[in-house]
């Protein structure tokens, strides 16, 4: 069995790679424009509400591409829905250069958002399909780790270009990256099932955790929503997402209005946030399986791992009140770790309790609350800010959302495990 292991964990390897650098990519291109903002806000007259509608139209279609492409991907697999994705999202990414104002680049951002919806649905549904139960939590939060590594580059190749070229070029050059990874998947990308050099050994390894009672047709969107541990996990997805988008579309310009350190300066700051929040996501998933290996239940392991992830994300609500950058820094830093290590935890419930033939649709389902979260915050934010230029009322609701999201998996789902039902 060692050398069984051993074999499939170079395949698995390979395609966690794949996921970690479409993480990567996929997150470096929707931070483009939120490094940016400063800049083109002063080029080209946005006000604080005239952003918020910009990040609120990703938003939008962020939330409409979950439903759709979740679908997509439990129907014509990872493969093909992950390739059509990335095309997408890669043009678009690059059409911001050619905006020319708000319209313009909400029209861009609503594209982006199309596009890149798919990347969650499909690297949570390829780790279901690559790996066994054990093993999903940490190899969750390492591929998610590509959305923190996404952000501590994206500031340093967005800087460099935009001082050099100028901001469109820096639309230009991160929206390309996903064409060479294309090349890449393309080659490399097969579910294991179809894969021609994984034996039925392997796969019986791969699905160990599959039972003969489990649900053995796609199920649809009424049926996952009639169920309490959809509108749970939903829920806590509404209520947190948003505040990842945050971190993401109004930190970089936060500090800078704070603290007055300009373009160049603030890439050290966010840098730390991303770094640190990376660990906390590897951190999360490598927790809740280090509980199931030490022989606690997986509804322990989770939903402990949840827990202090939320305790680690109350200080936040300190940030606005702080006069020193890096006590605000490292305050942001936590609570962005506390999300990350949140996330790799509440995708990997979706794998524990639904069949893998409906782990799109249902991680797509749950995105499209998140991203309905995200796009009412947005408006909401950018109002606030606007009306008030106070921060406060932000980091407080922030930082107590995860609290009530562990509550909420506590009432309505009494025990992570997977679904018996026949279809």
């Amino acid at each position: 069995m060692n050398k069984l292991v051993t074999k499939t964990q170079n395949y698995r390897w390979r395609i966690l790679a794949l996921l970690f650098f479409a993480t990567t990519i996929n997150y470096i291109d929707r931070q483009v424009i939120g490094l940016l903002k400063p800049f083109i806000s002063n080029e080209l007259g946005w006000n604080e509400i005239d952003y918020g509608h910009i990040v609120t139209a990703f938003q939008v279609a962020y939330a409409i591409g979950l439903i759709i492409t979740g679908r997509f991907l439990d129907k014509f697999g990872t493969r093909i829905g992950y390739m059509w994705a990335i095309i997408i999202w890669s043009i678009a990414g690059i059409a911001h250069a050619a905006a020319r104002g708000v319209v313009g680049f909400a029209v861009a951002r609503f594209t982006l958002g199309l596009g890149e919806s798919a990347n969650f649905p499909a690297a949570v549904k390829s780790v279901a399909e690559w790996f066994p139960g054990k093993e999903r939590a940490f190899a969750t939060g390492l591929f998610n780790s590509g959305s923190t590594i996404g952000a501590i580059i994206a500031p340093i190749i967005v800087t460099a270009i935009s001082l050099s070229l100028g901001w469109k070029w820096a639309f230009i050059i991160t929206g390309s990256l996903g064409f060479i990874w294309l090349l890449f998947w393309i080659a490399w990308y097969r579910a294991p099932e179809k894969h021609p050099k994984i034996s039925k050994e392997e796969l019986l390894y791969i699905n160990q955790d599959e039972i003969d009672t489990d649900i053995k047709k796609r199920m649809k969107w009424i049926d996952l929503i009639r169920m309490k541990q959809t509108m749970a996990i939903c829920s806590t997805r509404f209520l947190s997402d948003w505040v990842w988008w945050f971190f993401l579309f109004w930190i970089p310009d936060y500090l800078h209005k704070a603290y007055g350190i300009n373009m160049k300066e603030v890439v050290l700051p966010l840098i730390v946030i991303y770094s640190v929040s990376s660990i906390g996501g590897i951190g999360g998933g490598w927790l809740s399986s280090k509980f199931i290996s030490s022989g606690k239940s997986i509804d322990y392991a989770r939903k402990t791992s949840i827990l202090i992830c939320a305790l680690i994300i109350l200080p936040v609500m300190l940030v606005s009140q702080t006069h020193h950058l890096w006590t605000a820094v490292i305050l942001i830093s936590l609570a962005a770790a506390g999300h990350q290590g949140w996330a790799s935890n509440i995708f990997t419930i979706i794998s524990d309790i639904y069949p893998k033939h409906s782990v799109g649709t249902m991680t797509g389902l749950s995105g499209f609350a998140g991203a309905v979260g995200g796009a009412l915050s947005a408006s909401f934010v950018g109002l606030i800010l606007e009306k008030t230029g106070s921060y406060f009322l932000i980091f407080l609701i922030a930082s107590s959302v995860y609290l009530l999201n562990w509550l909420l998996l506590k009432l309505f789902i009494k025990e992570i495990k997977p679904l018996k039902l026949i279809t």
